[in-house]
This record gives C-alpha cells, sequence and structure tokens, in this order.
C-alpha cells in the first residue's frame, strides 16, 4: 500500500475555516488532517470510560499505540516512533571527498570502492570546529550579479541621471527562475529537517516560502518519496514514512538530549490520545488524572520522568503552552494547540495487527520510492541493506534516480561500488555533526580513522560491505585516543574517567551515522561491524605501500627503507 493511503488511515477530518484567531500554530487550518478515531480494534474499553471521568474523551487508536510503546523494547520503541509520527529529521554527512586523483583500483571500469576511493579526511590539527548555532534556513538571495544595465539614451556605460537601472525582460526572467528554484529548495530542506513547521515556531522564517510553493512542493514531495504534504494557514506538516526495522532513529528530550524511554513514548501517545478533542485551556490537574486514568487501565506506573519527558516535547511541538516548570503543579492551566495534536500522527494504526506489523507497513513502497526514501532520509544507501528488486532499481537508476533527489534537495551525489550517499555540501540538513564539536565527535571520527587503518580490506580482497572489528581493537583503540588527545584537547573529565560510558556514547553516534552496525541478533560473541562509508573520513588508502609498511606492519623509526632503483640508474651504475 502506498504511504499516501497509509497516512490517509481511516478517516479524514476537515478543519473548517479559519477563526482568525492569532498566536496559536495550526488553529483554524483548512485542510485535511489525519485522524485516527476508530483505530482502536483492540483497545481496553475500560481505558474511554476511565479517561472520561476525568471529563476527557481519548483516541482509541493513540490508548492503543501507547499500549504498544510501553510493551516494547528500547529499540523497537524507537522504530514505532518513526512509524507512527514521522517526526524524525534527514541525517546526511556533510563534508564531500576529494576528487578521485586516479584510475578506481581493479579492473578497467570497476566502480571506486569507498574501502579505496576518495576521502574526506581532515588532519587532527583542522578537525576543531566552533559549536554553530541550530541549524536552520538560510534565506533566499537573489542573484544581483545577473542584473543586467541598459543605457537607455544615456551615456556610454552610465544610467541616464534620471534613470534608475533596468534589466532585460529575458534576465528578469532568468533571475526570478533562479530566485524561485533557490525559494523552493529551501523549503523543501527545511520540510524535510522539520517535518511541522508553524507559523509561530523556531522555522516560522521558512513558513512562507512553503505556503508560496505548495502545490510545487506536494506534487514533488508525492511523487519523488511517496510524502504527504498538508500545508495551512498556521502550519506546514511533512508526512514521512516509517524506515522499517533498526532504523536508528529516535525522539530526545529536547532540553537534554536524553534518549525516549518505552515510558516516555507511552506517555507521549496518552497525552496526544486526550488533547486532540481537548479544551483550548486545560488545566494540568485534570489532564494528568484522565492519563493515569488511561495508564492504569494499561498497568503503567506513573514515572515522573517520562511524563516530564513527554510534556517538554509536546511544549517543543507547539501542542502545549503554559506548562509549569513543576508538574507537581497541577492548579496551572495549559494551553492546547488540537490542530498540531491532530497533526503529530502520520498515520493511524488501524491497518496493522500490532506494533511490528505498523512498523513493517509504515516502511513499504515500491522499489524506486523505497530507495529513495533511503537516500533522502539516511547518510548511505548501501546496496547490501536493499531488498533483491530494490537493488535491482539501484542499478538500473543508479545515476539518474539519485541526481534528481539530489537536484530537488541541493545535495551531492556520491556514487561508489558499495552503494549511494547524498552528501550535503552546506552541512545543514542533518541532526547529527561528524566532524562536529565535542568530545564524543571527536572521539568518534578519531575512532573511525584508526578502525580503518587497521581492517580495511585490500584492493580486490573478496569482502562485502562491512568487516568485522574486534571488541579488544575498538578497547584499545579507544583508549590510546582518550591518552593521546583526551586533556590536550579537553575532552570532558567525566568521559575520561568513565571509559565505559565514553565507548558507549562514541559507538552510538557512529551506528547512527551508519558508520558502524551491530552484528546480527544471534551472532556470538555479539560485537560491530565496520561499514564502507567509513573508509571516507580516513586517510586515503597506501595501495603501493612500501616494503614494510603493509596492513599489518608498523613503520619502524629506526630502519631506514632504501628507495627503489629503477631500470635507467642500474644502467648507469
Amino acid at each position: 500500500m502506498e504511504q499516501q493511503e497509509y497516512a490517509a488511515g481511516a478517516t479524514q477530518v476537515a478543519g473548517g475555516t479559519s477563526d482568525g484567531r492569532a498566536g496559536g500554530a495550526g488553529r483554524g487550518t483548512t485542510d485535511a488532517v489525519v485522524a485516527v478515531r476508530e483505530a482502536g480494534l483492540d483497545t481496553p474499553q475500560e481505558a474511554g470510560p476511565a479517561a472520561e471521568a476525568a471529563g476527557l474523551s481519548p483516541d482509541p487508536g493513540l490508548l492503543r499505540l501507547a499500549r504498544w510503546f510501553a510493551e516494547a523494547g528500547p529499540g523497537a520503541a524507537d522504530d514505532l516512533c518513526t512509524a507512527s509520527f514521522g517526526l524524525y529529521p534527514a541525517r546526511h554527512f556533510g563534508v564531500p571527498a576529494e576528487p578521485a586523483a586516479g584510475p578506481a583500483p581493479g579492473p578497467p571500469g570497476a566502480e571506486i570502492s569507498w574501502w579505496h576511493g576518495p576521502t574526506a579526511h581532515a588532519p587532527a590539527a583542522l578537525r576543531a570546529r566552533e559549536a554553530r548555532a541550530a541549524r536552520g534556513l538560510r534565506r533566499a538571495r537573489r542573484d544581483t550579479g545577473a542584473s543586467t544595465v541598459v543605457p537607455s539614451g544615456a551615456k556610454p556605460g552610465t544610467p541616464g541621471k534620471h534613470r534608475k537601472p533596468e534589466q532585460s525582460r529575458s534576465s528578469a526572467a532568468g533571475t526570478q527562475d533562479r530566485s524561485a528554484a533557490a525559494e523552493r529548495r529551501i523549503a523543501a530542506r527545511l520540510l524535510l529537517a522539520h517535518p511541522l513547521v508553524t507559523a509561530s515556531g523556531p522555522h516560522a522564517d521558512g513558513f512562507p516560502l512553503i505556503r508560496r510553493h505548495r502545490d510545487w512542493l506536494t506534487e514533488r514531495f508525492d511523487t519523488l518519496l511517496g510524502y504527504r504534504l498538508v500545508v495551512g494557514p498556521w502550519h506546514a506538516r511533512l508526512c514521512k514514512a516509517g524506515l522499517g526495522p533498526g532504523a536508528a532513529r529516535r525522539l530526545e528530550h529536547p532540553g537534554t538530549g536524553a534518549p525516549f524511554t518505552p515510558g516516555g513514548y507511552a506517555q507521549l501517545a496518552l497525552a496526544l490520545a486526550l488533547l486532540v478533542d481537548a479544551p483550548e485551556q486545560l488545566p494540568l490537574g485534570r489532564l494528568l488524572a484522565a492519563m493515569r486514568a488511561a495508564a492504569s487501565v494499561q498497568d503503567r506506573a506513573d514515572v515522573p520522568a517520562d511524563l516530564a519527558m513527554a510534556f517538554a516535547t509536546l511544549a517543543d511541538w507547539q501542542v502545549l503552552a503554559d506548562i509549569p516548570v513543576d508538574l507537581a503543579e497541577e492548579g496551572a492551566v495549559l494551553t492546547v494547540d488540537r490542530e498540531l495534536a491532530r497533526a503529530v500522527p502520520a498515520g493511524t494504526p488501524a491497518l496493522a495487527a500490532d506494533a511490528a506489523g505498523l512498523i513493517r507497513r509504515a516502511g513499504e513502497a515500491e522499489p524506486g520510492t523505497a530507495v529513495r526514501r533511503r537516500l533522502a532520509e539516511t547518510p548511505a544507501v548501501l546496496a547490501a541493506d536493499l531488498t533483491e528488486d530494490q537493488r535491482a532499481w539501484l542499478r538500473d537508476h543508479g545515476h539518474t534516480g539519485p541526481a534528481a533527489l539530489a537536484d530537488f534537495l541541493g545535495l551531492e551525489a556520491e556514487i561508489r561500488a558499495e552503494g549511494v550517499a547524498l552528501v550535503d555540501p552546506a552541512d545543514e540538513l542533518t541532526d547529527l555533526a561528524l566532524p562536529g564539536a565535542g568530545t564524543v565527535a571527536q572521539a568518534a571520527l578519531l575512532l573511525v580513522e584508526r578502525l580503518v587503518e587497521e581492517v580495511r580490506p585490500l584492493p580486490g580482497e573478496a569482502t562485502g560491505a562491512d568487516v568485522p572489528v574486534p571488541d579488544a581493537l575498538i578497547d584499545g583503540a579507544l583508549g590510546d585516543l582518550a591518552d593521546e588527545y583526551g586533556l590536550p584537547a579537553g575532552w570532558r573529565r567525566d568521559y575520561l574517567a568513565d571509559r565505559t560510558a565514553l565507548r558507549r556514547d562514541t559507538l552510538d553516534l557512529l551506528h547512527r551515522m551508519g558508520l558502524l552496525a551491530p552484528t546480527p541478533r544471534g551472532t556470538r560473541p555479539p560485537g560491530w561491524l565496520l561499514r564502507a562509508p567509513a573508509a571516507r573520513y580516513a586517510p586515503a588508502a597506501d595501495l603501493l605501500p612500501a616494503p614494510g609498511t603493509g596492513r599489518h606492519s608498523r613503520r619502524d623509526a629506526t630502519v631506514t627503507i632504501p628507495t627503489p632503483v629503477g631500470p635507467r640508474e642500474e644502467q648507469r651504475a
């Protein structure tokens, strides 16, 4: 089933006409919004009356989703959130590789491998980057250099005394076309990075561009990615599809960056179930009482940390306002934006029998659309990760498919033997930065460089896109890096004191960037696989090493390696 049909779900609800109120993003939208009213096919019937006792009518579909979250493990809960909400940002490499200096190693016509191809490696001294401002919108600037001055009777080369510089019609039309194309690209990138944009939120500057080009954006997102775009007077919502199991996408606390727990996801779904039809002014105590009533039916404990995480996220999405710092202040009155609450779910769980079915169904699409979604949302697409029909599509459209998407989003296609990556030279269209500032980002970049140098396969060596990495190598390399760079580079002292935490967070970042992957479930002992795109961050492979400098050799400073003597030098001797 196509994503448009899945996202539409069981019911479409029209929002009516605008009520003219200001200050509430999403209020009065005239576009259809997704409703999940008929989704609760097997939700316990006691949940509705229990919550209604507090004066609120919960949505049965979202109650069902909350139960699935509560029963899921951490990884499955992340995948379920991706499939049901689709509010994840795009993630791309931000440093283009250097152009190839020569032919690819191997037989003539062979494709360049990430293992031995051009790299984006930078010397350690150049890696320290200042913390950048939050990624957002770059304003479109008109190409003033294209303006052509027409003399119109004045002296040659100068405009008339009382006349303003004029543009020829063709030049003016070309400038307008370039300006419109730039605005469309900015709007498309903004939606891919932030699928929910409001007229009063942190990305309000880009909202007029989305409104201005909504017809073009709607058609392009639908054609290329199968995404549904809903644009109203106060908000725009790009309904993304799921990415399937193991997508490594998760919600995080907007303030602390702490990852969501299954309990946090459950509280988020419970709150949304009650807010989609809540009054605009809602006492906090009334909402909490209804959530406790619904949670008690599902055998969930009220964990304060989970509740705080859910409320902070709802405030970040502008669904709730006026939340007190202490949630124990139940007399506080919240401001609810029902339209945004209804816009959060990307689809309804009515079409799936369980959480696994929803995760699988949300990612289903025809081969071309499925591959383009991966290209648009993930750092790299490896052929080994695709199904057979998706690999066939990538073989047949290996250049034209990525090129169309790259042009749409302002990215550059990096095509290698193992797969394709769309790289963002502006280093904006991503939620994770590598290279980046901070202890974990610096440690991750240095670690992946060391691992590639140790286990990189030789040219012609039979290998896939992944190479096993021994745990001892990871521990040893990370320990050496902490000793060598920790204090001089100003790494956080808590990480230097707790190497286990440093290892955990460093490997997590590399996993989320698609440079490391855990071994398949059931592998004993469990470990890690180094993925081919990791080699783009290491120094270029020395394909013709001098004697004694092979993959498993180390240079000895006390040994001088003689320079090989060529035929002409031998004749002279």
